[in-house]
């Protein structure tokens, strides 16, 4: 079957973002948001008719779907190791390729209603185009440098739209922030990667991942430090991975980012840039499971679960609604990252890794809508913090019932659809790390607690007297709400495991009956907590904030981490180590340069006199020349 056609799925959004941004001063506002829109929609529509072709209609070979790789020789470094471009189509890539189509699609429809009036309405348009482009080059990518390209093409693009009121100081600091941080940790991938090629020979996903070939087979060949070089390598790239998911400790940049745009929120934090580090580990499984008996893995899974569990423990005391999406989003990642840590082959081929993309996928949807319901929450309040909102079920019925299923379906409520996928992983958990599986659970209930207080906050709580009634936001804005919301409801449903399996011995997800019951009687504790606390308005809170003291305030404040990071960045780094050598810089190396140049124009100021262009100071100059020069000679000679 060929599928060179889907090349163009990438392109479409670049032509976009290259018609938008040269034009941008020629192309009216309403017809650029059409031109957004039609070019997503487009690749949105090829992307869908991949899945039907591929799922449906390619034949299985022995119950397996086949991988297809259509690519070519970029550059050569030696006769053996090679860039390729190319694209790369198999169960996961063709899953990501329908979840950022439709979300990047919902995001542009979005926007055309959020965005209206802005000044920059063509620009914010053609960097959505720019960041889409990103992220399909990413998925489709057949190996790792490939993969890094567009990496850093995604970095670019978020940087862009995080910063796109460049006019708030806020959001230009925010930009930077999420910039460096995961430059930081994009070294770390660059390392590894630059690792693997070494010992490998290969960049090459199909090469790398093979269980039987050489890179898995001569993982121990050579070791540092206790574990082997291709081992560090995986923990290398995963630190890459671990920034752009925003994992403990690299997570600062994350709540910053709600600087930008609410539809930017959305789109970052349900399915693209984000998830982009859950992607990588799953892409390089096979690697991280076979090679020195999974320490990586390990490593992946141990950061996940503390990741979801600090950021599920800041997330119940935020009060700006963006900021409780921000930390929910981490917590969630963390889920991911946890289950593909916990994967295992013994008697549950997959489960783990299948649960990991399955909830990647089901968040997707609900963690989208949730911040396209916020977005419309703020469009009507022109606030973030929950002080400034209250009983707006009256004013925006349909943003209250999606942003009901969206709440529903994180805190893991059946039938909804993260009910499904979030049963999986806890059973994966449990069945291979238990303190794992209690992490997990802990969390489950801590989530259905935090979402249903700013969904009390915002639709129930305290009747506030608005300024200005709010209304309820434009159809541009209410329909991905709702197709949204029924994707919330129905994508559960998906037989998952029958799609996406890590071997080829394929794995056949069940329903844990008990666990399953466990997990949902958390989640309702969860919501019921939230109900008692929030649902009328009361003193309850705000009493149980003072019993827990000094750890309410440091949950408040994110544990001082931004702290922490500044005093390490500006009192050491940059006091104690950046700015001797920069004095010393200054000082001495530029100071010695410039001395060179000073004494320089000093000596040509003393003698550029020689040069008058007088033709008698010229002839007395050479006459005296000679004459100095024919004493010397003759006093040698006659000595």
């Amino acid at each position: 079957m060929n599928f060179n056609y889907v090349i163009l799925i990438p392109l479409i959004p670049l032509a976009v973002f290259l018609l938008l941004g040269i034009f941008y001063k020629k192309i009216k506002p309403a017809v650029s948001g059409y031109i957004g829109v039609f070019g997503l929609l487009t690749s949105t529509v090829l992307s869908y008719y991949t899945a039907f072709q591929y799922f449906f209609v390619q034949e299985k070979v022995d119950g397996v779907y086949q991988t297809f790789v259509s690519k070519t020789t970029w550059m050569n470094f030696t006769d053996t190791l090679a860039i390729d471009m190319g694209i790369l189509i198999d169960p996961i890539s063709v899953m990501m390729l329908i979840v950022v189509s439709t979300i990047s699609l919902m995001v542009h429809i979005y926007s055309r209603g959020y965005m209206k009036g802005d000044e920059g309405y063509t620009k914010f348009f053609a960097f959505l185009g720019l960041f889409s482009f990103s992220m399909f080059g990413l998925v489709l990518a057949t190996n790792l440098f490939q993969i890094y390209i567009f990496w850093e093409l995604v970095g670019v693009s978020s940087f862009l739209l995080i910063g796109y009121y460049y006019t708030k100081p806020s959001a230009v600091a925010a930009s930077k922030k999420a910039f460096i941080v995961t430059r930081f940790a994009d070294l770390g991938f660059l390392i590894g990667i630059l690792i693997v090629g070494y010992y490998t020979g290969t960049y090459d996903f199909e090469t790398l991942n093979n269980p039987e070939g050489n890179a898995i087979l001569s993982w121990a060949s050579t070791s540092f430090m206790g574990l082997s070089v291709l081992t560090w390598a995986l923990i290398l790239i995963f630190i890459g991975g671990a920034g752009k998911s925003a994992m403990f400790p690299l997570h600062i940049w994350l709540p910053d980012a709600m600087e930008g745009p609410t539809p930017v929120s959305a789109l970052i934090h349900a399915a693209t840039m984000v998830v982009a580090g859950v992607y990588l580990v799953a892409r390089l499984f096979p690697m991280y499971y076979f090679v020195e008996d999974g320490f990586a893995l390990n490593v992946v899974a141990y950061v996940g679960g503390f990741s979801s569990l600090f950021a599920a423990i800041i997330a119940v005391t935020q009060n700006d609604i963006k900021r409780v999406l921000a930390f929910s989003t981490m917590s969630q990642l963390g889920y991911m990252m946890m289950a593909l840590g916990v994967s295992g082959y013994d008697g549950h081929e997959g489960v783990g890794y299948m649960a990991s993309m399955f909830h990647l996928f089901t968040h997707a949807m609900f963690k989208a809508l949730l911040f396209l319901g916020a977005g419309s929450v703020i469009h009507a309040v022109h606030s973030n913090y929950l002080k400034d909102m209250g009983g707006l079920r009256k004013y925006m019925p349909i943003t209250n019932i999606t942003f009901l299923i969206a709440a529903l379906a994180i805190s893991g409520v059946p039938p909804f659809a993260g009910f499904w996928s979030k049963d999986e992983i806890l059973v994966a958990a449990f069945e291979h790390n238990k303190l794992l599986y209690f992490v997990g659970l802990f969390v489950a209930g801590l989530t259905a607690f935090y979402m249903f207080r700013i969904y009390f906050g915002i639709f129930w709580g305290k009747d506030t007297q608005y300024k200005h009634a709010p209304h309820e936001s434009p159809i541009a804005m209410t329909f991905p709400l709702m197709f949204l919301g029924a994707l919330s409801v129905v994508v559960g449903l998906i037989p998952f495991s029958e799609f996406v399996t890590a071997d080829k011995a394929g794995f056949v997800a069940h329903l844990n009956y008990p666990l399953a019951a466990i997990a949902v009687g958390v989640g309702v504790v969860g919501i019921i907590l939230s109900y008692i606390f929030y649902k009328k308005e009361n003193d309850l809170a705000e009493k149980f904030s003072k019993a827990f003291g000094v750890f309410y305030k440091w949950t408040f404040n994110k544990f001082y981490f931004d702290e922490i990071y500044l005093f390490v960045t500006r009192k050491i780094i940059f006091n104690r180590i950046s700015a001797p050598i920069a004095y010393f810089d200054k000082k001495y190396v530029d100071g010695f340069m410039e001395g060179m140049g000073n004494k320089t124009v000093v000596v040509s100021e003393k003698i550029k006199g020689i040069q008058s262009g007088k033709f008698q100071d010229y002839a007395f100059a050479f006459l005296a020349g000679f004459v100095i020069l024919a004493m010397v000679f003759i006093y040698l000679w006659t000595k």
